[in-house]
């Protein structure tokens, strides 16, 4: 039997349309039909109605101006769904978004009033001016973090190809891919207790550096035996455990293991300070970041440990943050 040919008219008594119209509202409106009447006709409903004007850019953030979510983080939700900067946002307020922007924008505002941090949301962290790829199995890149290379390149200003260096709980690779990125020549090591998160570090070299980096999986130094190295840098977890800092903000999605040691904050560190030494080549370094509070504990480790030349640094807050010593 031949298709019948349906008008606008004919196809509003259509038992389907009704229905649709019923669970849509008085909004949906043709903007036309098919030639032929297709059995699909939710496709051709969906395909066909306009409900109302499509949001532009400005209108979505005056509606967000009383959400609690701050506006930053509104703007570089909204940026993402478009595909564009932050710039594009207020030079083009009037563009307007197209549904599947808004289902992801509205999908994605939703995780963020859960609480879930913007990086593990988004996928990426921004580190050392590099794109991280991040999941919710390593820490989120701080910029703070962004110290302990900077001490590295000041270290080892002269370097040549005979450098190694050893970056202990790799977690995202951001460490030792930035120093990779900035000394290409150099023979890096980096390490990760956790598998899944050195699957995310091998990830991110792949994408950002051609130089080679070995990922172990090993708890410190447990899988490098009889290896040294001219650096030995590490961001370990520093956390006290029953710190309340763990139970707010973006801390409360981050791994525990990457964040806080079992027995106190300075286990860790102290388990580095120890062992470095059987793995540091004479004239060798020994980086590390941690606490605000924890900087003078540290120094006094590492003079009972027989280190010298230890430095103590601050971040651009003028929280302390990073120590250097060397094994002579």
């Amino acid at each position: 039997m031949p298709k019948t040919h349906q008008t606008p008219s004919n196809l509003s008594e259509n038992a389907d349309f009704i229905q649709n119209k019923a669970k849509f509202g008085e909004k949906a409106q043709f903007t036309g039909v098919n030639e032929h009447f297709e059995p699909n006709f939710n496709a051709v409903l969906a395909e066909r109605c306009v409900f109302g004007q499509p949001p532009s850019i400005q209108s979505l953030l005056n509606k967000e101006k009383s959400s609690p979510i701050e506006p930053l983080d509104i703007e570089i939700l909204l940026a993402h769904c478009l595909n564009k900067n932050r710039t594009f946002l207020h030079t083009w307020p009037e563009t307007q978004l197209n549904p599947a922007q808004l289902k992801q924008f509205n999908d994605l505002m939703s995780q963020k009033k859960q609480g879930i941090p913007l990086a593990y949301i988004l996928g990426y962290r921004e580190f050392w001016s590099l794109e991280f790829a991040v999941t919710q199995h390593v820490l989120i890149p701080r910029h703070e973090t962004e110290l302990l290379i900077e001490m590295t390149l000041e270290l080892f200003e002269k370097a040549n190809d005979a450098i190694s260096m050893v970056d202990l709980g790799t977690g995202s690779g951001v460490i030792a891919i930035s120093i990779a990125h900035e000394r290409p020549q150099f023979n890096i090591t980096a390490t990760d207790v956790s598998i899944d998160a050195l699957q995310i570090a091998k990830q991110n070299a792949q994408q950002l550096t051609s130089t080679h980096i070995n990922f172990i999986q090993s708890h410190w130094f447990d899988a490098l035996k009889n290896q040294q190295f001219n650096l030995v840098i590490s961001n370990p977890p520093y956390i006290e455990p029953e710190d309340v800092h763990l139970e707010q903000g973006d801390l409360r999605f981050e791994p525990a293991i990457a964040l806080s040691p079992k027995d106190h904050g300075l286990s860790a560190i102290t388990h580095i300070i120890d062992h470095a030494k059987e793995h540091l080549y004479a004239g060798g370094y020994l980086i590390l970041e941690h606490g605000y509070d924890q900087q003078k504990s540290i120094i006094n480790l590492l003079n009972q440990a027989g280190y010298s030349n230890i430095k103590a640094y601050q971040d651009l807050a003028k929280v302390d943050r990073a120590i250097s010593a060397q094994w002579l």
